[in-house]
């Protein structure tokens, strides 16, 4: 099986074709999914840690709280790793793939950045919740852009 694969780009000035390196794909999208479970980890210590504020339960769970961050940190890299799927899947049959892979990450992470409101934390834990799912889609949604621009290029 090759790692490079190919998809009609309707772009000016090459014969129409894309191609993506795989590996170079997915290798990247491994590291964004260290760097969002990393990125879960010290939002966590640095917002029950330093700030005090109890997110992801109660706060006599201590600075890294319970199983609850560890869940945090698996969604996030998981996350992660289908935004990879989902660029990959994009990159190989859509034109403009970044335009939609854009739009479908800005809206699932509103949906998960919101859904701390839903909940009867106290209202300072609702916003730093709300604040570290923003940080984690961002990151997310930037990496993943940067590493499929990487390693996809015109077919000449």
């Amino acid at each position: 099986m090759s790692d490079d694969y190919t998809r009609p780009s309707g772009g000016r000035g090459d014969n129409g074709r894309t191609s993506v390196n795989a590996r170079q794909l997915w290798t990247g999208g491994a590291a964004t999914a260290l760097v969002a479970a990393l990125i879960g980890l010290v939002a966590v210590v640095v917002l029950r840690g330093v700030l005090g504020i109890p997110v992801l339960g109660p706060s006599r769970y201590g600075t890294l709280g319970d199983v609850s961050t560890a869940r945090l940190c698996l969604f996030a890299a998981l996350a992660a790793l289908l935004a990879t799927a989902l660029i990959h899947l994009l990159l190989v049959t859509t034109p403009r793939p970044n335009l939609f892979f854009g739009w479908i990450v800005a809206l699932i992470t509103v949906a998960v950045a919101v859904r701390p409101f839903t909940t009867d934390a106290a209202l300072q834990t609702q916003i730093a919740s709300c604040a570290l799912n923003v940080v984690i889609g961002l990151a997310i949604g930037t990496l993943v852009t940067g590493v499929a621009a990487g390693a996809s290029r015109p077919r000449r």
